[in-house]
């Protein structure tokens, strides 16, 4: 008996700790051309989510590095999101508007 009731006071203990790590969404709005803020440090599992505010403008959000095509465009009030799991420094342009650049910066996650 005084085993089970410390195997559950463990098991309960471990499930329901608060050392869980929460990913968090990270929000760059776009508005007049510009990606705000354009950069951003973020830890693995967050998301950032673009949200185009513009009145009329299309825009996309463009890793070179990662895609090799060109990704689909986005309207006003629309939105794009992407989720991060390694580490490193990864830098975005929109496709029709290369002047529109940014970073986001990826670190391991704190505990």
């Amino acid at each position: 008996m005084n085993k089970t009731i410390l195997a559950l006071t463990v098991l309960f203990s471990f499930v329901f700790s608060n050392s869980s790590v929460q990913a968090k969404d990270v929000i760059v709005e776009i508005y007049k051309k510009k990606f705000i803020p354009s950069e951003v440090t973020i830890e693995q599992g967050d998301r950032v989510i673009w949200k185009n505010i513009e009145k009329r403008q299309y825009h996309n959000v463009w890793f070179k590095q990662l895609d090799q095509e060109e990704p689909g465009y986005f309207f006003p009030d629309e939105s794009y999101q992407k989720q991060f799991n390694q580490e490193g420094s990864f830098a975005y342009e929109c496709g029709p508007h290369p002047q529109m650049t940014g970073n986001v910066t990826v670190i391991k996650t704190v505990k």
